[in-house]
């Protein structure tokens, strides 16, 4: 008589033992030694900027500082010489209008590029795309006297008007958003009476909030951190933004470079990023995702 007694029920078979799962333990140990390297040099600039200008010339640096110097964020502000308080508010007047101007030129051009299709619309799109191709060096001089003749040398124009005309990086990027967005909405929109504007302010830009993230974080970063334009239009230390406000604490001037204050303003140049990316993370990430599905 044959056996015919299911495998999961006989007590004849070997119990397996649940196997350890050493590739992921692998992994997660490569992802904190990873992460512990990439923190290393923010924990060091948070130790030196809590260190006294004696404790900077010790070697071996010490991780911990004798005595905490809390005071050296307080000395940036009270500076006549850093004046960082006034580069910390142009950095951010800077900053704010790149995201505004780009934000609404380029979403403009990119909705223009989606939704409407014409003889040499294509060709066109790609003209804009082939700007991306020139270095900022090649349009420096050019739109360096640009400037000057219009007599906006050394003020922060212009840093911020030229955001205002689109960015094709930006306009790339939203242009494969709106692209994929349904073509019903828009159908149903003028059946409803709303003219092309209407459309594109009330329904188009409100259902793109993650791709607009995307554009406001990329372009606050570059603008926050850009420090050619600054060094280019800009003379007087109180129009000084950040990124060349603290390349001049390097300078000649002082007998030796107050590390500790450069590392203070460092973290302190840093919280607007941080603050901004923890804010729009979850939108920021899906318009990564979705601009990149057709």
């Amino acid at each position: 008589m044959n056996d015919t007694t299911p495998t999961a029920h006989r007590t004849d078979v070997p119990h397996r033992r649940a196997a350890w799962p050493w590739g992921r333990i692998a992994i997660f140990i490569v992802l904190i030694v990873i992460t512990l390297a990439m923190l290393a040099p923010l924990a060091f600039m948070l130790s030196t900027s809590l260190k006294s200008s004696k404790e900077l010339l010790v070697y071996p640096p010490a991780w911990i500082p004798e005595s905490l110097q809390w005071n050296n964020f307080g000395a940036l502000f009270r500076s006549s010489e850093i004046k960082f308080g006034r580069q910390y508010a142009n950095s951010l007047i800077v900053a704010v209008f790149a995201v505004a101007g780009t934000v609404l030129s380029s979403s403009l051009v990119a909705f223009g590029f989606a939704r409407y299709r014409t003889r040499g619309s294509s060709a066109l799109f790609l003209l804009v795309l082939s700007t991306m191709m020139l270095p900022y060096p090649a349009i420096m001089i050019p739109q360096f006297l640009l400037f000057t003749k219009l007599g906006l040398h050394d003020s922060l124009l212009p840093l911020i008007l030229p955001n205002f005309f689109g960015s094709a990086y930006m306009i790339f990027l939203l242009k494969q958003f709106f692209a994929n967005m349904p073509s019903e909405l828009y159908e149903a929109g003028r059946i409803d009476g709303s003219g092309e504007f209407r459309l594109f302010w009330n329904l188009t830009l409100p259902l793109a909030g993650p791709a607009l993230a995307t554009v406001a974080v990329f372009t606050f970063i570059w603008s926050w951190n850009d420090l050619l334009a600054p060094v280019l239009y800009l003379d007087s230390q109180e129009n000084f933004t950040l990124p060349i406000g603290m390349a001049s604490m390097l300078s000649s001037k002082f007998r030796l470079a107050p590390w500790n204050l450069l590392m203070a303003a460092s973290i302190l140049s840093t919280l607007p990023i941080i603050a901004l990316f923890a804010v729009a993370q979850r939108r920021f990430v899906e318009g990564i995702v979705l601009t990149g599905i057709k």
